[in-house]
């Protein structure tokens, strides 16, 4: 294979993302072979820096928002995602991953948290394995696991009950679906290694995806836990990503939640969680004692009203932090260079107290991740690392063109998906001259439009409940238990 040269007016180089000038980045295969400067007679365009890793997430088709889901808690956004139709996998696979590469992900984690169904789950993962190998992008895949608390973080009766007052027709149907027996742990184990053996030698870290300690009993979060020591498997779960799973943590783990699952095992490096919004310091001091990493949504809980995550916190105890678009950047676009920016202008800190350095972002978004979806390390522009590389339009950083400027200054400042050039993954060039080199990401979606246009109507009695649904879950929380 021929080597690649990367020519780029400007680069951010090394462990630090030190500035470079004119810079030279030799590839061969899938690996950075030299980094160094320019020679004077190249034509050197654009800021090179390593492709970002969006480390949760769960590859939508379209945004909630175009389903008339938006505004509301999590607790009752995610019924709302029932009444969504099934589509097509691999379609919408693809349309979710070429809205990642074209915002600057080179490899996403996937908690698929709800298959579409239309296959068998590991025929599914072929699908979505497929996808994101016709985009160009790497992806490791969680496997949803629950079996408990299926409408609420508690007895769902008195909802239903509630449900029925407006309609009893949608609570007949809503009671037998929360009445359906889940797969034992051992099952949920079991089909996870399924999946895995499906995608033997594609290249996908197949993880266990726990949706979360209050959807998942002891039992099954035990086997997890032992399932994961004996297997080396990575482990990806939500922690405590709202006030009413801190509530419930509280009340049903007085000891503490975090010590309760380190007790069991549950805590290591091969853990990540995700959110992590309502972790206090004590959480963070036992997650950095076991190596756990933690992945910032920060749009996605805007979006949610679920908080801010602690991130002071979380440097000062040591926790690792990663970056997650949660499908749900701030204008629903997967745009991963605004969300580093996002994350890094709400905790960098106040006045000239300094939370998180732009070094620190930086590997937050591109580097740390790599762990979390079982990938080699990687995440800075320097020789034998994986070759993942953006470049983006440096003239429209620096619009202005005054005076020399840090490169830094002008990615936190002003990137945007709309700057980027060239997404290098894995030596794959999968974007170039700003358009997708596998997909055609636009027709995708006009395809993925038409197939829920016409998927719609067989929805239309859940979105008809879902009002009445809605309501009776905030009353639960409100009322039955006090949460508000």
């Amino acid at each position: 294979m021929a080597l690649k040269r990367l020519y780029a007016a400007a680069a951010l180089v090394g462990p630090e993302y030190a500035p470079a000038g004119p810079t030279e980045i030799v590839v061969d295969g899938d690996r950075i072979v030299s980094v160094g400067p320019a020679p004077a007679e190249a034509e050197c365009v654009g800021l090179a820096l390593p492709g970002i890793i969006n480390a949760h997430d769960h590859a939508r088709p379209l945004s909630p928002t175009s389903f008339g889901l938006w505004g509301e808690p999590l607790e009752t956004w995610l019924p709302g995602l029932g009444a969504i139709p099934s589509v097509d996998a691999g379609l919408s696979a693809r349309a979710a991953f070429a809205r990642a590469a074209r915002g600057g992900a080179a490899a996403m984690m996937v908690h698929l948290t709800r298959p579409m169904g239309l296959v068998p789950l590991d025929e599914e993962a072929v699908q979505i394995a497929d996808a994101a190998d016709a985009v160009g992008i790497r992806i490791a895949l969680a496997i949803s696991m629950r079996d408990r608390n299926p409408l609420v973080y508690g007895d769902h009766g008195s909802v239903v009950d509630r449900v029925g007052v407006a309609d009893e027709e949608a609570a007949a149907r809503l009671a037998a679906a929360l009445d359906r027996p889940m797969p034992s742990p051992a099952e949920q184990v079991a089909q996870v290694e399924a999946v895995a053996a499906a995608l033997a030698g594609r290249g996908v870290d197949v993880q266990f995806g726990p949706t979360g300690p209050q959807w998942c009993s002891p039992e099954l979060m035990a086997a997890i836990a032992e399932a994961s020591a004996r297997t080396g498997r990575r482990i990806h779960m939500h922690l405590l990503e709202t006030k009413y799973q801190r509530a419930w943590a509280d009340a049903t783990h007085p000891e503490g939640l975090l010590a309760a699952l380190d007790t069991i095992g549950f805590l290591s490096p091969r853990l990540a969680v995700a959110h992590c919004t309502w972790t206090r310091p004590e959480d963070l001091a036992i997650m950095a004692r076991r190596g756990v990493q933690a992945v910032i949504n920060t749009s996605s809980n805007m979006h949610l009203k679920s908080g801010l995550a602690p991130v002071a916190d979380m440097c000062a105890a040591g926790t690792v932090i990663a970056l997650g678009l949660d499908g749900c950047t701030f204008d629903e676009d997967d745009d991963a260079l605004r969300e580093m920016r996002l994350l890094t202008g709400l905790h960098a800190g106040t006045g000239f107290d300094v939370v998180l350095r732009p070094q620190q972002a930086l590997w937050a978004a591109c580097g740390a991740g790599r762990k979390v979806l079982g990938l080699e390390a990687g995440g800075v522009l320097a020789p034998g690392m994986p070759a993942d590389i953006v470049l983006l339009d440096d003239a429209a950083l620096d619009r202005d063109g005054l005076m020399a400027t840090d490169p830094r200054t002008l990615v936190f400042a002003r990137a945007r998906k709309e700057a980027l050039l060239t997404l290098m993954v894995s030596g794959r060039t999968v974007m170039e001259a700003g358009r997708l080199t596998g997909v055609d990401p636009d027709a995708a979606e006009e395809e993925l439009r038409a197939a829920f246009r016409a998927a719609l109507p067989t929805t239309a009695a859940q979105r008809a409940a879902w009002p009445a649904t809605c309501g009776a879950i905030a009353a639960w929380y409100r009322d039955c238990l006090g949460y508000c």
